[in-house]
């Protein structure tokens, strides 16, 4: 067997109302004063106010930070990084979906006070030290709670990651009941993203790609094929809650460590140019990426396919890449997602400008099953429109 590192989390803090133990876990660490990292949605809708209470009542000072918006400029950042400084946080929770979770993170760090934003994109670049660190994730998709990475836009649209295992939080805290307000498109957009974790995870091209992480991922894939359109179709299904908010931690740690590859790359443009949501991105691009990998990883599709639609448990493993492929497809058009790069309103003659943009991300395409050059991005992006 191949030699592999695998970096999670310190703690995992999973449970329905596990929300009102925060303010006991924080004091048990002994912290004192706390940056809040959360969205104005989140604010608007109270969804803070469990968390407020719970650490006030345990004697901790608490600020917000709620500015956080969706693909995260740097500006950000960095405005969440001064607010921990100017309050004197000893410690950052990050609250909401992915973006306040990647800022939570970058802002433990920054206010540290030992590095420099622009000078820790890539990977292993950000050494520490950081404050103390608690995510608390109010979706099922990203798994950002239990990832080393971070995501910022830089300049107009580009996305640049941080990756590092200094971003690991000290405790991960999920409360599905914290999902239970999530509308049907965001359930079904982030619940892609999450199984495009899984896929991509189980799949990896990564020389780190281990058995620990291939389990994750088909648990993960378990857990949230059985449960998506349940949760989508019927919000307040706590069972099916519970089921994606743990698939998506699950499929978190697997591509932590067995890095995601070419569907991420090709949705990282249309995110970043067009502001079409990351999971819904991801959703875009999914079949036609997959379809071009099963000529050489469809025999890793059909070792997975089966988890996620029993149907596809016979046949030769060729075909059933393939259809996998087709069935994920039609599971985000009965979840209600876009199809076509038309339909959310992308234009014909930005395809090359996709293409390029996504040639960029090679920390990603390196992971990819099959070698992807630009002309292959301007073919998939073409089957996507």
């Amino acid at each position: 067997m191949s030699p592999f590192l695998f970096n999670t989390v310190g703690r995992i803090v999973f449970g329905e109302g596990a929300v009102s133990r925060i303010g006991a876990l924080a004091a048990a660490r002994g912290w004192s004063r706390v940056l809040l990292v959360t969205d104005p949605g989140l604010v608007r809708l109270g969804l803070i106010k469990p968390s407020i209470q719970s650490l006030e009542a345990a004697g901790i000072a608490v600020t917000v930070y709620s500015d956080v918006q969706a693909d995260p400029p740097e500006s950000v950042v960095l405005a969440a990084a001064k607010a921990a400084t100017d309050f004197g946080a000893d410690a950052v929770i990050g609250l909401g979906g992915g973006s306040s979770l990647d800022v939570a993170k970058l802002a433990a760090l920054l206010a540290a006070g030992r590095e420099k934003l622009k000078e820790i994109y890539g990977i292993g670049n950000a050494k520490g030290p950081r404050l103390p660190l608690m995510l608390v994730p109010t979706t099922a998709g990203t798994g950002s709670e239990v990832t080393p990475i971070s995501i910022v836009t830089t300049g107009a649209s580009e996305k640049m990651g941080v990756v590092s295992p200094v971003l690991l939080p000290d405790i991960a805290l999920l409360d599905p009941e914290l999902t239970l307000g999530l509308p049907p498109a965001v359930t079904a957009a982030t619940g892609i993203d999450a199984m495009v974790h899984a896929i991509e995870a189980h799949a990896s091209a990564s020389a780190n790609n281990n058995p620990v992480s291939r389990a994750l991922a088909r648990e993960a894939l378990r857990l949230m094929g059985g449960a998506l359109q349940r949760a989508v179709h019927d919000g307040s299904d706590r069972a099916a809650r519970a089921d994606m908010l743990l698939g998506s931690m699950l499929a978190g740690q697997a591509f932590a460590n067995s890095p995601v590859a070419a569907v991420h790359a090709l949705a990282y443009p249309i995110g970043g140019l067009f502001h079409i949501p990351h999971g819904l991105s991801n959703a875009l691009v999914l079949p036609h990426v997959l379809r071009f990998n099963a000529e050489t990883a469809g025999h890793l599709y059909a070792e997975i396919a089966a988890i996620v639609f029993p149907e596809l448990a016979e046949g030769s493993s060729q075909a059933r890449g393939t259809a996998f492929a087709e069935k994920l497809a039609d599971l985000s058009r009965r979840c209600g997602l876009q199809a076509r790069l038309r339909d959310v309103g992308i234009p014909q003659d930005a395809i090359d400008l996709l293409a390029t943009d996504a040639m960029k991300q090679t920390r990603l395409l390196v992971n990819n099953p099959r070698p992807l050059a630009l002309e292959d991005a301007r073919a998939i992006y073409r089957a996507a429109w």
